[in-house]
């Protein structure tokens, strides 16, 4: 059986400010593990957790060329995800859920 992604999951992940940050940066290409930590101010190994859940289910792609590891983001897949309306009705509710703390 595959392990299938949860979208409310995935929404979670890129609604988190660091994450966002780092798959913008992906936009425009792959980048280097170091080049990516280093403009998130955090270690490769905390920028390795952080994409693990999008690693596991190849929204990014990780790669090893002449020793250095390259993340690439899956625009298309990740797109799909977007467009699912859907998908952003979890989001408002825990936002909205957040909030309601806040208040």
């Amino acid at each position: 059986m595959e392990d299938k992604p949860d979208n409310s999951k995935i929404i979670e992940y890129l609604f988190d400010p660091e994450i966002s940050e780092i798959l913008a940066e992906l936009e425009s290409g792959s980048k280097e593990s170091s080049y990516l930590a280093s403009k998130s101010g955090i270690s490769e190994d905390a920028l390795k957790n952080k994409l693990s859940y999008l690693l596991k289910h190849d929204f990014v792609k990780q790669t090893n060329e002449d020793g250095k590891i390259i993340y690439t983001a899956d625009a298309e897949k990740l797109g799909k995800v977007m467009e699912n309306s859907s998908n952003f009705d979890t989001a408002i509710d825990g936002l909205t859920h957040m909030d309601s703390y806040l208040n």
